[in-house]
């Protein structure tokens, strides 16, 4: 019996050893999928502990754990590839003939837009009546990728555009939609994505219409709290070298209860702008939405290929419709006044009225109602003469003129300083030493000769608020430009000039000049001349007077060697004008008011208030 027992028990040995090893050499099973740690660790930590007899080893228990997650590892992955497969399917049938990238041209007498089927976008829009150096100016200025504007991507600011393919329906020679129908998540409901671009022949704006139809079915547009959003960029044209807030800029606004105000980039504003804008100096793209609920946002993003961008998004609400249309009108033209201002009247091909776009092109700031009259009066001129050069100094002339009174008192002033002159190098003679005691004694000098040594700098103070408001007219005035005064050297008086231009990428060092320019040379010369002729007596030893005199013209020179053209023809026809007015003042006015008052105002006069000496009776 034990005999039995031994061998009993070493034949169950050999034909178990012997069955591990047929089923190991034979019959391996699949090794488990491999998993990342973090699934690993997940799968560690959710397999719940069995209890198991004491026979059934670790590692079998955990074979049959990895066996069970393989098996629904597969099932998972094969529900999500069907679904795959039939939306893939469904989409694939739905884009016969439309397998191509296609581009539409659209031509009207202001631009030429070009349009494409990937994701029915935008790609440009040149305006044929302005110009970027040689070429049209582009709307739409792309970076190193194509540019693609008034896309819509399912979902908000951080949502892809749409690219896929679009069927395309050439409406009429103004007008295209495009299609394309596309599945929800989840619930794989289909839905259609239409989108129709309406352009007229005579206007900067267009409507774009974006449809959402389900058919029968009301669809759950609802991707992360928004249907969809439009964006627009990556930026504005024309072209520029970088945005410094002189030459060229970027504005964000929006229009609220009647107000413009300033938007900050990444800022979400819900509180349904009127309209929204991206302005630059001057040409601007305008939203007009026309929703009951949209929140707007800017953004500038980078984009490769250029200095700076400027983004817009326009984020719709979940739709809870069968059918959903949604109208937008978008601007994107020139900033003027006369572009802007007729959508106020009603003189455009939309009918529009009272949308206060045009506050965008207006002038701001304490000085703007001067600016604008100044602005009235160069057009006013422009009108007569054709050439906003000629306006400009037929607008400093009557600016001279109508200055004259003040600037015949200054030199009124000036004259009488001569007479003075004497006397005043006499008291600082006198009180060389003591500053206090000589100011003390020049203020009752010239009360007591009824003096105001202010009055000679009136005129100039009054000059200062004109000197800027041309400033701001002339480098901002769309009319300018392009505007071209003398051919060959000033073609265009909202930029400055150049004599010679230096190669590309080279600029002088310290100051940074790119050209040699004419104006600037001609204009510290004029001011040097105005500056010694109407110097007063006695100013030629006094230091800050000297400085006054040679060291500010200078200085003015570096300050504005790279302003608009237009202002410095401003400055030197001004410095000009009043070289002329002064030889006329002291050759004709002044010596005609000495013969015909003896005692006049040049003479020196006895105060009022000082009681002369009673003479003595001669006895």
């Amino acid at each position: 019996m034990e005999k039995n027992t031994i061998l009993a028990v070493v034949l169950s040995t050999v034909v178990l050893i012997g069955f591990y090893v047929v089923q190991g050499i034979f019959f391996q099973p699949e090794p488990p999928p491999v998993q990342s740690q973090q699934e690993s660790v997940i799968q560690a930590t959710d397999t719940p502990v069995l209890d198991t007899p004491q026979s059934q080893t670790m590692g079998e228990a955990q074979m049959s754990a990895d066996l069970a997650a393989q098996e629904a590892a597969e099932q998972a992955a094969q529900i999500a590839a069907q679904e795959a497969a039939e939306q893939a399917a469904q989409l694939e049938a739905d884009d016969t003939g439309a397998q191509s990238v296609e581009f539409i041209t659209i031509e009207t007498e202001l631009m030429t837009i070009v349009l494409t089927n990937a994701g029915g976008d935008m790609v440009s829009w040149k305006l044929k009546e302005h110009l970027d150096k040689d070429e049209n100016v582009e709307m739409i200025l792309r970076g190193t990728n194509e540019a693609r504007a008034f896309s819509i991507a399912f979902g908000g600011m951080d949502a892809q555009p749409v690219s896929s393919l679009f069927h395309v329906t050439r409406v009429s020679e103004y007008s295209v939609e495009f299609y394309r129908d596309f599945l929800t998540p989840g619930s794989n409901q289909r839905f259609r994505l239409i989108k129709r671009y309406d352009f007229k022949p005579r206007d900067y704006m267009f409507e774009l219409t974006v449809t959402l139809d389900g058919g029968n079915l009301i669809p759950d547009l609802n991707f992360a709290g928004n249907a969809y959003t439009i964006s627009f960029g990556p930026q504005i044209g024309p072209r520029f070298e970088k945005l410094d807030n002189r030459y060229e800029y970027r504005r964000y606004n929006v229009y609220i209860n009647g107000k413009s105000r300033n938007v900050k980039l990444g800022e979400v504003v819900d509180t349904r702008p009127a309209w929204a804008a991206i302005s630059g100096k001057y040409f601007t793209f305008i939203a007009l939405p026309y929703l009951a609920q949209y929140n707007i946002s800017f953004t500038d993003t980078p984009e490769p290929g250029l200095n700076s961008a400027s983004r817009f998004f326009l984020m719709r609400p979940p739709v809870t419709a069968s059918r959903t249309s949604d109208t937008y009108r978008f601007y994107l033209g020139p900033k003027s006044q006369e572009a802007l201002g007729a959508y106020n009247t009603g003189r455009n091909e939309h009918g529009l009225r009272d949308t206060n776009i045009m506050v965008l092109a207006s002038s701001r700031g304490i000085l703007a109602p001067l600016e604008n009259i100044l602005k009235w009066l160069l057009i006013f001129f422009q009108g007569i003469v054709h050439n906003y050069g000629i306006a400009i100094i037929l607008l400093t002339l009557l600016v001279k003129i109508l200055f004259f009174p003040l600037t015949r008192k200054s030199s009124e002033a000036t004259l009488r300083m001569q007479a003075l002159a004497p006397k005043i190098k006499e008291l600082q003679e006198k009180h060389k030493g003591n500053p206090q005691k000589l100011n003390a004694e020049m203020a009752a000098f010239y009360k007591n000769e009824g003096y105001n040594p202010i009055s000679g700098c009136l005129p100039m103070l009054l000059q200062i608020p004109i000197f800027f408001a041309m400033y701001n007219l002339f480098n901002n005035h769309f009319d300018l430009r392009g505007a071209e005064f003398i051919p060959g050297w000033i073609p265009d008086l909202s930029v400055p000039e150049y004599l010679w231009l230096f190669p590309d990428d080279f600029k002088l060092p310290l100051l940074g000049w790119t050209a040699l320019r004419g104006l600037p040379f001609i204009y510290v010369g004029s001011q040097l001349i105005y500056g010694k002729v109407t110097q007063m007596p006695g100013q030629q030893s006094n230091t800050q007077m000297k400085m006054m005199l040679y060291v500010m013209p200078i200085m003015f020179f570096f300050i504005l060697y790279d302003v608009p053209s237009g202002l410095l023809i401003y400055w030197i026809f001004s410095n000009i004008l009043t070289l002329v007015q002064q030889v006329i003042i002291n050759k004709y006015i002044i010596a005609r008011k000495k013969q015909t008052e003896p005692e006049s105002v040049f003479a020196p006069q006895q105060n009022k208030n000082v009681i002369a000496p009673k003479k003595k009776k001669k006895h």
